[in-house]
């Protein structure tokens, strides 16, 4: 009967529209879900009852179309809009939002689950997880800090708990050496008394004589054995050099910084709490009882050192073994800086250069440098030298030898450590004339103990941790998967999707590939529900609800009307 059929029609009207009540409701209650994706209902006819069937013309009748009665509506389907939502900043460094077709990847209990939802924390093991525990997969990083991206795995961010030091292997240096200086010719020269092997002042001391057996020229023994040389005060260039200690004898009891028997092995201790580069010029010789300091050339070069620099038995019963005369000055341009250079565990060493005019010609000019570091573990102060030539333009040309050599033996450092002295990046350094040479240490690499402080994830993904000391490296990356069809995906809750046959199998990839789209840092994708769209969908609703009921109770009064007839 027609009448039934307009109450079934009628009732489908109802199911459909409550059907479209319910997504514009879902909807609107999750307007502020994180990354939430909007939905809307379609809607298609129900079968079709054929009153008649369609016929073709004839010779003799037209043809006539067929004749057919709806039954009603149902769901067509329920599609999801994937549209990306708007992008609001957080400035939480887990957080992330994707601009893009891309999901993110998350290990639940093993199984692999997809969402668009950034709003991640770090858990106790430092686990990139988002809020219901999931954990983001990813690419991590190798000894050095490259990203390794063949196998995805947990992705871990231990901030506060990932410590870093870095060796230098660079200084860049910047300034002007000035060509109008007057060229090195010698370096200072200090001399001691006239020194002797017997208490009669008979045989003049020589290089191999015992420390323990050396007079002055009024008999009186310098050193026993067991003394202890302390050498305090030294000038260098203007600048003072640090303690060391001497322990006259064969064998070191006291734990001094070197030890010796003879007139050589104090010899060569001078050479080395001074820095001299005996290899260039001067050096400490002995000559007729004379024991001679001489340094190297350049004012930065010239030396000070008085009778009290050098002291037996300090605070016990002090002595002056020596008598200093100061024969001739250090003369030269130069110039004199410092730096920093930190070694494989994070310790820093305090180094210095020196630049000096060591020649003029009509090519140009050519500077000398020393290097020196108080912490190199052989106690030579001296680690290198070499020369830079520029040309008569005042132009870098050339620097021989620009790598100085750290020792750093029984430190627990990597030794030997190699520095190279960058003098020519962009023409930084120039030898022009000037009022004084100025030479300064503008940066460098290495860097001291760091423990990660803080992080942001850039476009494509990639990870950077900054440490307290300056330093950044690579943590890992975070890819995105794509699918062939989004629109396939099931939906879980909880902002989790699982593919299925219809979406396909995802692709992991790198973002800005494929299609996946970029990540943004310390910030979260919105929900794309628009309200206007959802309020006009509500009223839609509504008004479909409350005509189908209309059909209802129109069809009821008819049933009744022919009910009434049998009475």
């Amino acid at each position: 009967m027609s009448l039934n059929t307009a109450l079934l029609t009628g009732l489908s009207g109802i199911g459909i529209h409550s059907q479209m009540l319910a997504v514009a409701g879902n909807n609107i209650a999750n307007v502020n879900t994180t990354a939430f994706k909007s939905s809307r209902a379609s809607f298609e006819t129900q079968i079709w009852q054929t009153l008649r069937t369609a016929s073709g013309p004839s010779s003799n009748l037209g043809g006539t179309n067929p004749s057919q009665v709806g039954l009603g509506a149902r769901i067509g389907g329920i599609e999801r809009d994937f549209s990306n939502g708007p992008t609001l900043v957080t400035g939480h460094s887990p957080d992330l939002a994707i601009q893009g077709d891309g999901f993110f990847v998350l290990n639940m209990a093993g199984s692999q689950r997809f969402t668009r939802a950034g709003n991640f924390n770090l858990d106790r093991n430092y686990n990139l997880v988002s809020p219901d525990g999931g954990i983001v997969q990813g690419y991590g990083v190798d000894a050095n800090f490259n990203v390794v991206g063949s196998v995805l795995t947990d992705v871990t961010i231990p901030v506060g708990n990932l410590n870093l030091a870095e060796a230098t292997e660079n200084v860049f240096f910047k300034g002007n050496l000035n060509a109008s200086g007057d060229t090195a010719t010698q370096g200072a020269m200090i001399r001691t008394q006239t020194l002797y092997s017997d208490a009669g002042a008979t045989a003049q001391a020589v290089g191999t004589t015992s420390l323990s057996s050396l007079f002055n020229g009024g008999g009186k023994q310098l050193f026993t054995n067991g003394d202890v040389l302390t050498v305090t005060g030294l000038k260098k260039g203007g600048v003072d050099l640090p303690d060391h200690t001497f322990e006259i004898g064969f064998a070191n009891t006291t734990g001094s910084d070197e030890f010796g028997a003879t007139v050589d092995h104090l010899m060569q201790f001078l050479n080395h709490v001074i820095g001299i580069d005996a290899t260039v010029s001067g050096g400490t010789t002995m000559a007729g009882g004379i024991i001679r300091i001489e340094g190297n050339s350049g004012l930065d070069n010239d030396l000070v050192i008085e009778n009290d620099n050098l002291i037996v038995n300090m605070g016990a019963t002090p002595s002056s073994p020596f008598n200093f005369t100061k024969t001739r000055p250090a003369d030269g341009e130069s110039a004199r800086t410092t730096f920093v250079i930190f070694d494989s565990l994070g310790a820093p060493h305090a180094a210095d250069l020196t630049m000096v005019l060591e020649a003029k010609t009509n090519s140009g000019t050519t500077w000398r440098y020393y290097a020196q570091a108080e912490g190199d573990t052989d106690l030579n102060r001296h680690l290198d030298s070499g020369t830079l030539e520029f040309d008569n333009e005042g132009q870098l040309l050339t620097v021989l030898d620009g790598i100085i050599t750290l020792d750093l033996a029984s430190t627990g450092a990597f030794t030997p450590q190699l520095v190279n002295l960058q003098f020519d990046e962009a023409n930084a350094v120039s030898s022009l004339g000037d009022v004084a040479s100025q030479l300064n240490s503008v940066a460098q690499d290495g860097a001291a103990f760091g423990t990660l402080e803080t992080f942001h994830v850039n476009s494509d993904g990639l990870i950077s941790g900054r440490f307290t000391n300056g330093l950044e490296r690579n943590l890992g990356q975070i890819p995105l998967a794509v699918f062939a069809n989004t629109d396939g995906l099931e939906e879980l809750g909880a902002n989790l999707y699982r593919p299925t046959s219809s979406s396909g199998n995802p692709a992991v990839v790198s973002a800005l590939t494929s299609g996946a789209g970029q990540i943004v840092g310390s910030a979260l994708e919105g929900s794309n529900v628009e309200l206007g769209e959802e309020f006009i969908n509500l009223i839609n609703a509504t008004t479909g609800f409350s005509a189908s009921s209309r059909v209802i109770t129109t069809s009821d009064r008819l049933i009744q009307e022919l009910l009434s007839i049998l009475r």
